[in-house]
């Protein structure tokens, strides 16, 4: 049985959170919810000792009715200024570059994810073909005879590429390999590609003005997400909870 400061979150409660909180064991997914439930009870025990308005049906997801109140009321949450902005565009310039742009041609010899037998065969022909293409002959008309994609009626050409336009663990290859005719497939879940990039662009660096909003915005969440651990850390540590063992290091909630 688990009590937060004389008062009872039953079994059945911490059952029932358990649909939110999805894990690799039962125990872990019962952990979790105890921990939801534990935290929400303390909120809403402070809500109340405030005279704060809050929820009365005892649910963890309740507790954003009186959040936001109980942070502006005992939490001061700084936000990111112009100099903190710049100065962490100056130190991330990769996360705030426009997308590269690759013109490239492939041909798709399809497979099926769970056929391991059509998968073992495309990656075969991609080799054999790779081979060819090596030796000279024309992507294009290969494209026309095996590729699977609709491109193959424009030489296997898929025009320019940026980012978000393919599926990832296509693009994932594509951005980082350099012009010419790729040594191997690359494996996605339609099947094997072979491909040649005719021209890669580099993405460019966006100016300050552009990106600012939005580092604001990420720089005052994280400080939001902090100071919201901080604040529930001190709750716990002040509380009486009986039939929990809060180890704050390892609780996602804490981080």
């Amino acid at each position: 049985m688990i009590q937060v400061n004389h008062t009872q979150i039953p079994e059945k409660d911490i059952l029932a959170e358990m649909q939110y909180h999805p894990a690799q064991s039962q125990r872990d997914a019962m952990l979790k919810s105890a921990e939801s439930l534990i935290i929400a009870e303390l909120l809403r025990q402070r809500a109340k000792t405030l005279g704060l308005n809050i929820a009365n049906d005892g649910a963890a997801t309740s507790q954003d009715d009186f959040l936001e109140q109980l942070l502006a009321q005992e939490v001061d949450i700084p936000t990111a200024s112009t100099d903190e902005c710049e100065q962490y565009y100056r130190l991330n310039p990769g996360r705030f570059e426009s997308s590269p742009l690759v013109e490239v041609s492939h041909i798709l010899l399809a497979a099926a994810p769970e056929d391991d037998k059509a998968r073992v065969e495309a990656k075969t022909l991609s080799e054999a073909l790779i081979s060819q293409l090596q030796q000279g002959a024309s992507l294009a008309e290969l494209a026309k005879h095996y590729s699977a994609c609709p491109s193959k009626e424009t030489g296997g050409s898929l025009g320019q590429i940026n980012r978000g336009q393919t599926v990832p663990e296509f693009e994932r290859q594509l951005f980082s390999a350099e012009p010419g005719l790729l040594p191997n497939a690359i494996e996605s879940r339609y099947g094997f590609h072979v491909v040649f990039i005719a021209r890669k662009v580099p993405g460019q660096l966006l100016p300050f003005k552009a990106v600012q909003q939005k580092i604001a915005e990420y720089l005052n969440e994280k400080v939001r997400r902090k100071a919201v651990a901080q604040y529930i850390h001190t709750l716990i540590v002040e509380a009486e909870i009986a039939g929990y063992d809060f180890k704050l290091s390892a609780s996602p909630l804490m981080q």
